[in-house]
């Protein structure tokens, strides 16, 4: 790629920062740090929707190189190649939508990096003025220095998406990294903003005690989920059981386990170069669509024990409303034969129950605190220790 079409390339991507940048400038208020946290974690959770619809629309490979598309900076300056490759195979992977879906998202994905370049830039300079003034920063920069650097590692896996023509495993772990760059964003943006603005009383201590392993097992079970969702959607084995609750009219169909997930191999091959047989797409979609069960008891007890408690009732809340969302549109994907647009909102479900299950976690952790360094809480502490 030529470095002026790359320099183009990077002040597209600097146009599709500066408008949330300039929204975060001009808002009201003074604590324009935590709206750019949040702001953020609003467009990695648009960007991880959009790249949803760009896997289902198979639009991956709409422009076959990185980070441009055929040397060019967007799809007008390759209409050309695109044309060509268009004529060649009309219904193929290059087209001219297609090619406009997968840069978009590139686009997007590039704005998000310049927005959290800005917010480390702006974490640093208030950690060097408070060092200098001898205090205390009030926004610490190891965060946004750990999501500068996820980046960075996530738009390493969008490019050998491409170069390695969609291999499932990569295409995998692009989606686990883009769900874990929200998980940091939303975990950043709940730190900066006062979600919880009462402490929780001191009778809570134990119950929320009680509560933080399980939303840790919730988000460990979520993500094996998530995980499992990837590789079927990957491997384009979501139509792999032609109904439900049976697979194919069987409880347990005919599985092939070792070609199914065997993890280093091209899309539609087996390791050995042979095409994947149908029983290793089935065994894809029947463990994802049976740890389902798994996920909806872990989440659903979560969401009822947080229920209960101060400050966590309108996450529970959500939480069981998305996860039941999740379910209904999992099952309509099959029932219906997979429509796009169910499609789409169970990938933009997947990412709704991390953005939540990340919250819940954070909110529990920040309630625990606050209920430990309550003065009621220390002055029962002093009386039971004479």
């Amino acid at each position: 790629m030529e470095v002026s079409n790359f320099i183009l390339l990077a002040l597209t991507g600097i146009l599709a920062a500066s408008v949330p940048l300039a929204l975060v400038w001009t808002a009201t208020g003074t604590n324009k740090y935590r709206k750019l946290a949040w702001v953020i974690a609003f467009f990695t959770f648009d960007l991880i929707v959009f790249g949803g619809f760009t896997r289902l629309t198979d639009s991956g490979l709409g422009c076959p190189d990185w980070p441009g598309c055929y040397g060019e900076a967007n799809p007008f300056l390759a209409h050309e190649h695109i044309a060509a490759a268009e004529a060649l195979m009309p219904t193929g992977p290059v087209t001219k939508v297609k090619a406009w879906i997968e840069m978009i998202h590139r686009f997007l994905a590039m704005g998000i990096g310049f927005l959290i370049i800005g917010l480390m830039v702006a974490s640093w300079l208030e950690w060097r003025r408070a060092r200098a003034r001898g205090g205390r920063p009030a926004h610490g920069p190891l965060l946004p220095t750990v999501l500068f650097l996820w980046v960075c590692v996530q738009g390493a896996f969008g490019a050998w998406t491409v170069t390695l023509k969609l291999q499932p495993v990569i295409v995998t772990l692009h989606l686990l990294f883009g769900l874990t760059l929200l998980a940091l964003a939303v975990w950043l943006g709940g730190r900066e903003d006062k979600l919880i603005a009462p402490p929780a009383p001191a009778a809570s201590v134990e119950a929320l005690r009680r509560l933080r392993p399980l939303a840790w097992l919730a988000g460990a079970v979520l993500l094996v989920q998530l995980a499992l969702g990837g590789w079927v959607s990957t491997n384009y084995a979501t139509l792999a059981c032609s109904d439900f609750p049976l697979c194919n009219g069987q409880i347990v169909p005919e599985m092939d386990w070792q070609h199914g997930f065997t993890l280093w191999r091209e899309l539609g091959k087996t390791a050995a170069g042979h095409y994947l047989p149908f029983g290793a797409l089935t065994a894809i979609h029947w463990v994802h669509r049976n740890f389902a069960l798994v996920v909806v008891l872990v989440l659903g007890a979560t969401a009822w024990r947080a229920w209960r408690l101060p400050g966590l009732h309108g996450t529970a809340r959500n939480l069981a409303l998305v996860l039941a969302a999740q379910a209904m549109t999992g099952i309509a994907t099959v029932y219906l034969r997979f429509p796009l647009p169910i499609a789409v909102l169970h990938n933009a479900g997947a990412a709704g129950l991390v953005l939540l299950v990340t919250m819940l976690n954070y909110k529990i952790q920040y309630q625990l605190e606050l209920a430990l360094r309550s003065p009621r809480r220390e002055a029962a502490t002093s009386a039971s220790h004479p």
